[in-house]
């Protein structure tokens, strides 16, 4: 059993241990409240121009785009994953990383491997998968002209014939305390399920300067803020995770700190209950 000088310190490295997990708490809870107002101010914008040009293009007869069709000739597709760069995030990585491994169990297609952050990379490594490209950022939250640029570069391979599909794996952000692993297609783009069916085909649409000039510029848009809503969900999960992982973490140490002290206390007690049996024994040995 541990000593009291022992218990001492064992308290004070656990009340240092909360110090750090309350302010981390504290900043991931404010980097959430920011991460959340930008998810919840651009994807309305990115789900309402989604369902705009999907629709604007079943309508038009005879059109069709580069990123539309499907490429059945190339072997290779890219799987781009976004994790975090920093652990103390709760399941954040280890449930994307099961997702990503459930998806390349289930395809037969050769993969190569993206990455925006380094925790699910190292996962993968672990299991013998090597990186093809890690894309770094000047801050840690990329802007929407970096995201654009990596999303240009998937697409330039995509229309050359390089690769068959492009695959995002993310963490879509649901609540502070819950989130969901996905693989999503992002190339080629294909309509929504039941698409065809939620489309009123007696609408007319008055196209300026024309139909085909307008989709083949918002259809890359489209691309884009799909994309970039995806890079805004995984960073507003990982927020929430580690602000979850760090409450629970500060929780725990205020739990163990009580503990800690009360067995302390107790061994105290015993101690002072010793000496004082000690010291009532030899009085009473020198008065017989």
């Amino acid at each position: 059993m541990a000593n009291i000088k022992d218990l001492k310190i064992r308290i004070k490295s656990t009340k240092n241990t909360l110090k750090i997990t309350s302010a981390m708490k504290l900043v991931s809870a404010a980097k959430l409240s920011k991460a959340q107002g930008r998810i919840t101010n651009f994807k309305p914008y990115s789900s309402e121009l989604d369902s705009t040009v999907r629709m604007a293009s079943l309508l038009v007869e005879n059109y069709t785009h580069e990123y539309l069709q499907k490429n059945n000739e190339a072997k290779k597709s890219v799987i781009l994953i976004v994790s975090s760069e920093k652990g103390l995030c709760g399941g954040y990585n280890s449930q994307l990383f099961k997702a990503v491994k459930n998806f390349t169990k289930n395809t037969e297609q050769e993969l190569e491997y993206h990455f925006i952050g380094k925790k699910v990379q190292a996962l993968l490594k672990r299991d013998g998968i090597e990186s093809t490209n890690k894309y770094e950022f000047a801050k840690a939250d990329p802007s929407f002209d970096e995201i654009k640029q990596i999303v240009t570069g998937l697409a330039q391979k995509f229309t050359k014939g390089e690769i068959a599909n492009v695959y995002l794996a993310y963490n879509s952000f649901v609540s502070a305390i819950e989130f969901n692993s996905e693989v999503k297609q992002l190339l080629p783009m294909t309509e929504a399920e039941g698409s065809e069916n939620k489309i009123d085909t007696n609408m007319d649409f008055i196209y300026e300067p024309s139909a085909a000039k307008i989709l083949d510029k918002l259809i890359p848009e489209v691309l884009n803020t799909t994309f970039y809503t995806c890079v805004l969900d995984a960073i507003a999960a990982e927020h929430g995770s580690r602000m979850t992982a760090m409450d629970n973490a500060t929780n725990n140490s205020k739990d163990m700190i009580k503990n800690l002290t009360l067995t302390a206390n107790k061994l105290r007690q015993a101690a002072i209950t010793t000496e004082l049996t000690e010291i009532v024994s030899g009085a009473e040995s020198l008065n017989s």
